[in-house]
C-alpha cells in the first residue's frame, strides 16, 4: 500500500475504512451470535440510528460480509447474519478489542500526560 493512486491500494484503503468503522465492529460483534432481525439489532445497538443501521447493512451485504433473508409475510420477515466471510472477521475483530481492552490503561495514562503537557504549553 505504497502509492495511494495505486487502485488496489485505494480499494483495500476503502475496505479497511468500512471494516473499521464503529457501526461495522458493532454489528458484526452482534451478528457474532447468530442472525437478527432489524429491530433485534437496533435494541442490541442502541446507539446507532436506524438510518446508520441500515446503512451499515446495505454496505456490509454489498461487501459479502452480511447476508439478507427476506421471507414473505406480513409484515415481511428480514433476518440479517454474518456470511463466511463475515465470520472470518470475527477473529481480527476481536484481537481488536482484547488489545483496547488490554491498553485502555495506558492510553488513558497517555492522553492525560499528553493533556497535562498541552495545558502547560498554553498557559506559558
Amino acid at each position: 500500500m505504497q502509492d495511494p493512486n495505486n487502485p488496489v491500494c485505494q480499494t483495500i484503503s476503502a475496505l479497511l475504512q468500512r471494516i473499521g468503522d464503529k457501526w461495522t465492529v458493532l454489528v458484526v460483534q452482534t451478528l457474532g451470535d447468530g442472525g437478527k432481525r432489524f429491530n433485534q439489532l437496533r435494541r442490541e445497538i442502541p446507539s446507532v440510528s436506524q438510518r446508520m443501521l441500515t446503512l451499515t447493512l446495505r454496505h456490509l451485504e454489498r461487501d459479502g460480509i452480511v447476508s439478507r433473508t427476506v421471507t414473505p409475510s406480513i409484515p415481511p420477515r428480514v433476518d440479517y447474519e454474518l456470511t463466511e466471510l463475515g465470520r472470518s472477521l470475527q477473529k481480527p475483530i476481536c484481537g481488536l478489542a482484547s488489545w483496547a481492552t488490554e491498553n485502555v490503561g495506558a492510553i488513558h495514562e497517555a492522553q492525560a500526560r499528553y493533556d497535562d503537557g498541552s495545558a502547560t504549553a498554553q498557559a506559558a
